[in-house]
């Protein structure tokens, strides 16, 4: 599961900035943040960051996907590399209300 801005807030509460990607991480854990988090922060570039909003721009808190979910979206999407000419189509909502286009 990754990790929330609560949980980031609460982990680097008694952070200094400026500070590094060291320094964020051995303030995390000294704040006792749990594995997410520390991955989440080893994962960030090693620069020195200026606030906690500079962090929190550099952490990722997307939710992985379900493999259902994932599987959905790429049956969607068709085969790679197809273009729209090859895949199908459903007709234009114009097209269903008004008839076909009768070269006006």
């Amino acid at each position: 599961m990754p990790t929330t801005v609560k949980r980031l807030h609460e982990a680097l509460s008694e952070a200094d900035f400026p500070a590094d990607r060291a320094a964020l991480v051995r303030y995390a854990e000294q704040a006792g943040a749990d594995a997410a988090t520390l991955r989440e922060l080893h994962g960030i570039p090693a620069e020195t960051y200026g606030s906690l909003g500079e962090v929190e721009r550099a952490v990722s808190f997307a939710v992985p996907q379900d493999p259902r979910e994932r599987a959905a979206r790429h049956r969607a999407r068709g085969r790679p590399g197809l273009s729209e000419q090859g895949r199908e189509v459903g007709k234009h909502p114009i097209v269903e209300e008004l008839g076909e286009n009768r070269d006006s």
